[in-house]
Order: C-alpha cells, then structure tokens, then sequence
C-alpha cells in the first residue's frame, strides 16, 4: 500500500513538474476575466465552487436546476400562444364541439363564458379546423369579418371583409404545405404548417339589437368539412355557446405544460419554431413522447409557472416600455403600439409587446394594428385611473369621450377582470357599454361621458356600467370603423377619474 502511495505521488510530483516546466516555455497571457475563481459568490446561486475551472457536484446541481427553471420559464412566456389557442380548443371541446364543429354565440355573449377580452355586441362563430386527416373546406356566407391563425397563433389569413371573398363569401380550401392534392378551381388556397387552426368569424346583429335573422343566415351558408366530401358535403354540426359556462383560457400554473404536451402531439413535427421546440424539448416536452417529469421537475415547474405568470402580469398591468402607451400623458396603451401583428421593430421581436398581447387577448390578423380608415376596429386597453393607481371595483370613475368620437359605426367599453382576462362579472350581462345603448346621452357639447362602479350616479343610469367590488378589473375601449383623428392622434380620449 505504502509503496501504491509513493508511486503515485512520484507521479504527482513529475507531472506538476512538466506542467510547471511547459507553462514557463508556452505561457500565455490570460486575461483575469477568463478566468473561474475556485469560489464564486452569487446573489441567485449562492457560492458556487470549482476545481481550477470544473464546478463541483454541488454546483453542478445548482446551475442545472437554475438551467430547468429558466427554460421552464421561457416555456411558458413564450410558448404562451400555443398554450393559449390550445386553451382554446380544449374549451371547445368540453362543451362537445369536435374539430370542424361550429360554435357560435347565438344570442351574443356573457360572463358566464371565460374568454380573452371578448365584447357582448357581436356574434362570434369559432371552429378548430383540422387539416390532419386531408384539404379542408371553409365555406363562408357574406357579410362576416374574421381569420384563421395556426395552432402557433401565427396568422394564416383574413377571411370574409378583409380577406379574398371580400365579404362576398366563397369557398375556402385549408391545406397543409406538404400537401400534393390538387386544388379544384374555385377555391381560395390556404397553405399552413399546422395541423389545427382557429377560425374566428364575427358578424354584427340587426340594428335593433335582434341576432336571429343573422344567425339563420350564418347557418345556411356557413359549412367546414373534408375536401374528399364535397361532391356530398355533410350538414353543418352548429353548437349554441350563449349562456353556457365553460372557460378557453389557458393555465395559469403548472398545468400549462400539460396544455403544451397536447399541441405537440396534435400538430406535426414542423409545426412550431425549432427554437421553441428546443426550449420544451430540454424540460421534457416531445411530441410522441410521454410527458413524465419526475419530483424534482414537478418542483421547477410549479415554480416556473409561479414566476413567469407574475411576469406577464406584470408586463401586461405595468409595462415598464413607455412605447406601449398611446399618449404621453394618458393611461391607454396597447401591444400593438408599433404597428406589428408580428411584434417586429427594427427587425427585432419585441417579447414583452408579444407576452403582453398573448396573456391578454386572442386572434391575431394584421387588421388589428392599423385597419383601413373607416373599417375594422380598434383597441387601447387601461388598467389604471389618471393617477396612475389601479382600477378598484369598490370605487366610482368617469371618464370622457371628446366630441366627435372619431368612430363610423359605433364604440364600445368593455370590462375585464383582472384575474381571468374576460367579462368583469356582475348583474349586468353585458360587461360594459356601447353607444348603441338604448338611452345613452351626450353632453352639451357632444362629448359622452361613462361612469364605472358598483351603482349608478343618479340621473346617469344608462351611461353607467357596472363593477364589483373587491374585485380589480382593466378596460377595452374599441372603435368600430375608426376614423383619421384616431390614427394621427388628434383626438385623445380622457382617463378614467376617480369620482369622489
């Protein structure tokens, strides 16, 4: 044993003396800031040790969990819009419509419903579209507005007004793009990279508030099914939504990798960005593959979900990018400040605009950031009163809108909560107020000015919506067909005051 010893550190001893030997013959001069302290102190980590470079297994431990919960985190702010249009679907489904069953808000909707920022004004038609079994057939009625995005939440096209039928309706024929099936004449081709698709159409009703003619008439035009089927094409399988209870929102905490798994598997292997892919696949989320991450993974997810939620809150409530706000002395902002359905400036992704988009609304066209004059709508959204303080359901506001509302058709406001995102639910059904109401009244000199609270100022009952209180909320005021004083910012709506 003792001479095992000796042999060893003879060994020991020589190589350090080649070592010493070669360092002095072939010396480099390294740099203080290439080098790895045996011991490095950390805010995040802690200490952090090394071996004349390699990290011990201490380290090695500490640095891969951090590895995990930031790659979980990004899972999460990033592949959000994934999650999101999957929430979508599994929404759909919980209420029996299967992929190419319609759904729609036959009698508009309410707060029973848990959407992304969705209004109670118009009808809204929905279908998960599914290309994974062949070409599929979208036929459309005139008269609707709206767009088919991929299960990426990327944009495939308008459909319907802005889109090639040109509101005339038509036949819309969904292929994926490695699909070599013939296309018949009379179809508008669409090519995509996914398998499901959202379509979302949208149709306004009567002027006197009735939605049963504009139904029927969706009803008997509006069909998707099987391009293998349309010599025969199946009836339309039509699933009521109005009044029904049911949530489409993605999760919120550690069950949002579980929503990502699905989408893996219901779409094909290049129906995501290979960096996206990269990201979920080093914490466990394959297409193909089972989704079993262990105690210690289960752990950093949970954490993961916790943080990145915060984040996008935080993003979404408080953006610290003064590029979001419309104004430099108003509250109002949007993600869509730069004008990019893509969240492109100088050619580089702006992911807080994207996170702050994605976490609150859905359904994405480039109609949405800069609309012809005088047709589509229009966003800004408020989370906060003139002060810059929170809006509180136990407390009053008003807030006005300088005469002319630069909007053709009509403009509405509506409230959200601010923990699902969707209609601030109260006693009233509609979630807001629109200036279509029935009694609404302007000031002397044509401007409107809205009260928000638990109860109605007295003699502004019809110019009041409701709040609740203990409960948060944020605004949505949309422009339908909006006019040149909104895009050249001569007009400025008012904030919300707080009513003493």
């Amino acid at each position: 044993m003792k001479r095992t010893t000796f042999l060893a550190s003879t060994a020991l001893a020589l190589t350090l003396a080649t070592g010493a030997a070669l360092a002095q013959e072939y010396a480099a001069d390294v740099p203080a800031n290439v080098i790895t302290p045996d011991v490095v102190e950390t805010d995040t980590l802690g200490r952090l040790d090394f071996f004349d470079g390699m990290p011990s297994p201490e380290t090695v431990d500490k640095v891969f969990d951090n590895l995990d919960l930031m790659r979980a985190t990004t899972a999460f702010l990033d592949g959000m819009k994934i999650a999101s249009l999957r929430g979508m679907f599994q929404g759909y489904e919980d209420i029996g419509a299967k992929p190419n069953d319609i759904v729609i808000t036959e009698t508009l909707m309410d707060a029973r419903s848990i959407w992304l920022t969705p209004n109670t004004t118009t009808i809204y038609i929905g279908a998960n579209v599914d290309i994974s079994e062949g070409p599929v057939v979208i036929q459309v009625p005139a008269g609707l507005l709206g767009l088919i995005d991929d299960a990426a939440f990327d944009y495939v096209a308008d459909i319907g007004a802005l889109g090639a039928d040109k509101g005339k309706g038509g036949k819309y024929l969904l292929m994926h793009n490695d699909d070599e099936t013939p296309v018949p004449d009379g179809y508008f081709e669409l090519r995509t990279k996914t398998y499901e698709h959202w379509l979302l159409l949208r149709r306004s009703p009567d002027p006197d508030g009735d939605t049963s003619g504009p139904v029927s008439e969706i009803k008997s035009g509006l069909n998707v099914y099987p391009l293998a089927q349309s010599d025969n094409p199946p009836a339309e399988n039509f699933v009521n939504v109005s009044g029904k209870q049911y949530n489409t929102v993605h999760a919120n905490n550690e069950d949002f990798f579980e929503e990502i798994h699905v989408a893996l598997d219901n779409n094909p292997k290049g129906a995501f960005a290979p960096e996206i892919l990269g990201t979920f696949a080093s914490i466990g989320l394959k297409k193909g593959a089972p989704f079993e991450p262990d105690a210690r993974m289960q752990g950093i997810m949970v954490e993961a979900a916790a943080i990145a939620n915060a984040t996008a809150r935080a993003i979404t409530y408080a953006a610290r990018d003064k590029g979001v706000y419309f104004y430099d002395d108003r509250q109002w902002n949007s993600p869509f400040q730069r004008q990019s359905y893509e969240f492109l400036q100088d050619g580089a992704r702006i992911l807080d605009d994207r996170t702050y988009f994605f976490y609150m609304a859905t359904g994405i066209t480039p109609a949405m950031t800069s609309p012809p004059v005088g047709s589509g709508s229009v966003y800004a959204m408020t989370a906060r009163d003139k002060a810059g303080v929170y809006l509180d359901g136990s407390k009053t506001y008003k807030v006005t809108l300088p005469a002319p509302v630069p909007a053709k058709n009509f403009w509405s406001f509506m409230l959200y909560s601010g923990q699902t995102r969707s209609i601030l639910e109260t006693d009233q059904k509609s979630g807001g107020i629109d200036s279509n109401r029935p009694g609404i009244k302007a000031n002397e000199d044509g401007s409107y000015t809205i009260y928000v609270g638990p109860k109605a100022p007295e003699g502004w009952e019809n110019n009041w919506a409701q709040t609740m209180p203990g409960k948060s909320f944020n605004v949505m005021m949309r422009l339908y067909g909006p006019l040149e004083p909104w895009f050249d910012k001569t007009w400025k709506p008012g904030d919300f005051e707080l009513v003493e």
